[in-house]
């Protein structure tokens, strides 16, 4: 089984404008902190959407040493929901 990092090296990275085109949020309302972190704005959410999902908490206390996370955590549970065809919204 491959670690962690050597999932991670053999990653490619997507500039995060590209992502937010695919999920529908034009790329003007993305406002960069770097190539792969942004913001969008509030104004964005839907509430009434919102109101009808689901939500999924991820809380820790402390970070394991392998460095699993609630980032890690996070990125894989929307990533495995994507692969299935589960849309954040």
């Amino acid at each position: 089984m491959k670690s962690d990092i050597e999932i991670a090296r053999e990653t490619s990275l997507v500039k995060v404008k590209e992502i937010a085109e695919n999920i529908g949020i034009a790329r003007q309302e993305v406002q960069n902190y770097g190539r792969y972190i942004a913001k969008i704005p509030l104004h964005l959410i839907d509430e009434e959407q919102v109101q009808k999902s689901n939500l999924i908490l991820v809380t820790a206390i402390t970070p394991t040493k392998a460095g699993i996370g609630k980032t890690t955590v996070s990125i894989g549970l929307a990533l495995g929901l994507n692969k299935i065809g589960k849309k954040q919204s």
